[in-house]
């Protein structure tokens, strides 16, 4: 095998990690998102339960059978909010596998499957990464998931408009942590939506998700990092994240 095939058969195996990520974080943020839409009505269910049976049970009670319906509303709304929060353990972050590592490796690593994707969407990308930023300790492949995700937003932005799309992968550091910013030429994040641009299921695309952002925040949470964005004067849009540097 030659060196050209070695390289794409790598990216290939790059692309398939993040790919596999990138599924196992959307559920679990859909996890997450249905425990969020229902236990507040179930969490309603169990005090209107409980309200009804302080109601019939006094010295003047309604109705024999209906008391005991009340009791078994209660008890089946008590159980299926703990049902939703099992699941929701399922797909914890609780599996990151740390390893030390630079951002700009990741970059590098993750670089050919970028590019593909700038093909994808006949656009340009472009590096800048610190060489001499602090280790972090980190989940490679949902770190490179993130990044990912918000290369593939940022594209997907930017292609609306007359002018090839194009993405900026900028990475700074300091001593105490490593900021990765994705820049994109697009229109930036109409105000109506940024209130909810992090919220499971929330999308602002025909036919998406809405987990992308989600999940890479979730991630970056288990990480003790954080992630934000700002429009840019004069257009265009800054998607960052932040991540500690690991102790010596």
């Amino acid at each position: 095998m030659n060196k050209r095939a070695l390289e794409t058969a790598g990216s290939e195996g790059i692309l398939n990690q993040v790919i596999d990520i990138a599924r196992s974080a959307a559920l679990g943020e859909m996890a997450s998102g249905i425990a969020h839409e229902l236990n507040q009505p179930l969490g309603a269910i169990a005090t209107f339960s409980q309200a009804g049976i302080r109601m019939l049970d006094r010295p003047e009670p309604m109705i024999a059978r209906a008391l005991d319906v009340f009791r078994q509303i209660n008890n089946e709304a008590l159980n299926a909010g703990e049902g939703i929060r099992r699941i929701r353990r399922l797909f914890d972050q609780e599996d990151i596998v740390r390893s030390h590592c630079r951002m700009d490796e990741l970059v590098h690593e993750l670089q050919p499957v970028l590019e593909l994707l700038s093909k994808r969407c006949k656009g340009q990308l472009t590096f800048t990464c610190a060489q001499d930023s602090p280790y972090l300790s980190v989940d490679r492949a949902k770190i490179q998931h993130v990044l990912f995700s918000l290369v593939q937003n940022g594209f997907e932005a930017a292609s609306g408009g007359s002018a090839p799309p194009e993405v900026r992968i900028l990475v700074s550091s300091d001593r105490y942590a490593v900021e990765t910013s994705i820049v994109d030429s697009g229109p930036g994040v109409p105000a109506e939506s940024q209130p909810r641009l992090f919220r499971p299921f929330y999308t602002t695309k025909s036919g998406g998700t809405g987990l992308g952002l989600a999940s890479s925040h979730s991630i970056l949470e288990a990480h003790q990092g954080s992630i934000g964005f700002e429009n840019l004067v004069g257009g265009g849009c800054r998607f960052w994240f932040r991540l500690p540097a690991a102790g010596e």
